[in-house]
């Protein structure tokens, strides 16, 4: 079995942040917003009737990061690659502002088998070395030297995956059978 360097996105990558904070501002403002009717990285877009301001504004507020939790199987398959021996690296582009936070109330929280050593902060991912990133984001796969696994949401669905040479997963089940089929690959 060959060993892995995974580079892993935090939001909507292996927590739910979306769903929550659609939640927030549906009921912080009375609106009725679904999840699914984000078709944008970019949120403001799918509040027409919000200033940046406000809909940015929860990601500033702690007790939004204590209401994120780990998607389906995420803590649970990433644990067992790192202990099939793969080396497992949390790559994100979060604020600094609202770091130690998001950190405490989610990562360490839940992963408490990743540590401060194994969490790289880069808004250009395209710049760190690994085997494979898993992310939410196709801008932050897109031109990287590593395979990509790109994780359903509901802001890249009309992003063909394909095309761009990645890998859709639409769980972390799939994040783990693709990741099984690499250790499988013969080293170059």
């Amino acid at each position: 079995m060959k060993k892995l360097t995974i580079l892993v996105d935090m939001d909507d990558t292996i927590e739910n942040l979306l769903s929550c904070w659609v939640e927030y501002l549906n009921h912080k403002y009375g609106l009725r917003v679904k999840t699914d009717d984000v078709r944008d990285w970019d949120l403001s877009l799918a509040y027409p009737s919000l200033t940046d301001e406000q809909v940015y504004a929860p990601l500033y507020d702690d007790r939004l990061w204590h209401n994120v939790k780990p998607l389906p199987y995420a803590v649970f398959l990433l644990k067992r690659l790192k202990e099939k021996g793969h080396e497992i690296y949390i790559v994100t582009s979060s604020n600094y502002q609202t770091l130690k936070t998001k950190m405490d109330a989610v990562l360490f929280r839940y992963f408490d088998f990743i540590d401060w050593n194994h969490v790289i902060i880069t808004n250009n991912k395209q710049m760190v070395r690994g085997d494979v990133l898993i992310d939410d984001a196709p801008h932050n796969l897109v031109g990287g030297e590593y395979q990509k696994i790109l994780v359903n949401s509901p802001h890249n669905r009309a992003f063909d995956a394909k095309a761009h040479g990645m890998k859709r997963a639409n769980s972390w089940l799939d994040v783990y059978r693709y990741i099984h089929e690499m250790e499988s690959e013969p080293k170059l």
